[in-house]
């Protein structure tokens, strides 16, 4: 076994990014503080090709230095779009047909292994800030909650951490992730 170098990993252009097919969910980020958790959130959302990333509330926006320094050029990548508040992506959403999914603890939330989206469908992911979590209104205006279990003491993941949880397993759900 080898660690394979940069050039041996197949990584594509950002046109051929902006181009190619991307996993049918939207990250809708819920009034993030850390414009580090904003970089490396638009970051994971490049690795997934996840169609935009909705910044929302006092979510700060590109170009930032210290959204680049996480984000590594992925917000040259993925596309994304600023709403002053996000019930307002989240109406949007709505009206375009996609499944509002907030990932939160909450009263009848699912359990993420649970959460069997659909291929054929799109969604959007709600990450909430970091403090707070989402916000109630949010909730309320979700069709569903999903939540990732955990077992510590702490009982909870840092919202860069939970949006690479949660992509991952909606990927492989969707067949969206070939893996061999």
């Amino acid at each position: 076994m080898r660690k394979l170098k940069t050039y041996e990993l197949g990584r594509i252009s950002v046109e051929e990014y902006k181009k190619s097919e991307k996993l049918p969910l939207i990250i809708v980020l819920d009034n993030i503080r850390s414009l580090n958790n904003i970089g490396s959130i638009f970051r994971t959302a490049d690795a997934f090709r996840v169609e935009e990333i909705h910044l929302c509330g006092i979510t700060a926006c590109p170009p930032h230095r210290e959204i680049h320094k996480t984000a590594l050029g992925a917000t040259e990548s993925v596309d994304w779009k600023y709403f002053k508040n996000t019930l307002e992506s989240v109406n949007l959403l709505k009206e375009k047909g996609y499944i509002i999914a907030s990932l939160e603890q909450a009263e009848g939330s699912i359990i993420l292994d649970e959460f069997k989206p659909a291929q054929g469908n799109k969604y959007a992911l709600i990450l909430g800030n970091e403090i707070k979590g989402v916000g109630d209104e949010v909730i309320n205006n979700s069709d569903v909650c999903i939540e990732i279990p955990q077992l510590g003491t702490k009982h909870s993941f840092n919202v860069t951490v939970s949006c690479g949880i949660a992509i991952y397993s909606i990927a492989l759900n969707l067949r969206y992730l070939k893996l061999s």
